[in-house]
């Protein structure tokens, strides 16, 4: 059983991989063992919907659920040999390697809808994204796309009715809903207040 719809996303972390991608479905496929990474005949498959703002827990949380739907429905089948068996169309390109926790690194000159797959995709219990704020690193835990706009270029953290924002790269803001350090969780109001008409810049 593998969490993707296969051929696509072979291979590690296919639920994180799909999500980074920008993917808007995924799920779980039921296939024969080959010596080939996850390349063996398709005996059956289930897709599970991903929503803009859903992270890796809710994701995988879908692709188990679909997981069991498909072996309860299969293993009659497997039992009686009669399964279906449904070639792969291998193709270059389609296999991911493992993901390290440096890869969660924030680069803030990426677009908005980039930076929040990222977020999103790596979220816990998986490593997180991170990324250096004044100095010190900020786990960033959950974000959601904003339709506010800065007009400074750049990469820009400012402050807005109470709550942060970023100013990412291509003018795309994303609006900061789960943030901690060193220290705890950053306390929003505070810090939004801090900035005021002053926002800082990200390098």
């Amino acid at each position: 059983m593998h969490g993707s719809l296969l051929p696509k996303y072979r291979g590690r972390a296919p639920v994180n991989w799909a999500i980074l991608k920008g993917e808007s479905e995924t799920g779980a496929t039921l296939h024969y063992m080959v010596e080939q990474a996850d390349a063996g005949d398709i005996v059956d498959q289930l897709a599970v919907p991903i929503l803009a703002d859903d992270d890796a827990r809710e994701v995988f949380a879908k692709v188990t659920v679909a997981a069991e739907t498909i072996l309860a429905r299969s293993l009659p089948q497997l039992i009686a040999g009669t399964a279906a068996r449904r070639p792969q169309r291998i193709l270059p390109g389609q296999y991911f390697g493992r993901r390290t926790p440096e890869d969660g690194r924030i680069d803030w000159s990426r677009p908005a809808r980039e930076i929040h797959d990222l977020v999103r995709a790596v979220a816990p219990p998986f490593p997180g994204a991170f990324a250096e704020v004044g100095g010190e690193r900020w786990d960033i835990h959950r974000t959601r796309l904003s339709d506010r706009s800065e007009p400074r270029p750049g990469a820009w953290l400012f402050g807005a009715d109470g709550g942060l924002y970023v100013a990412c790269g291509g003018g795309g803001v994303l609006q900061l809903l789960s943030v901690a350090n060193a220290k705890g969780s950053i306390d929003f109001p505070r810090l939004s207040r801090s900035l005021g008409s002053r926002p800082a810049p990200l390098g």
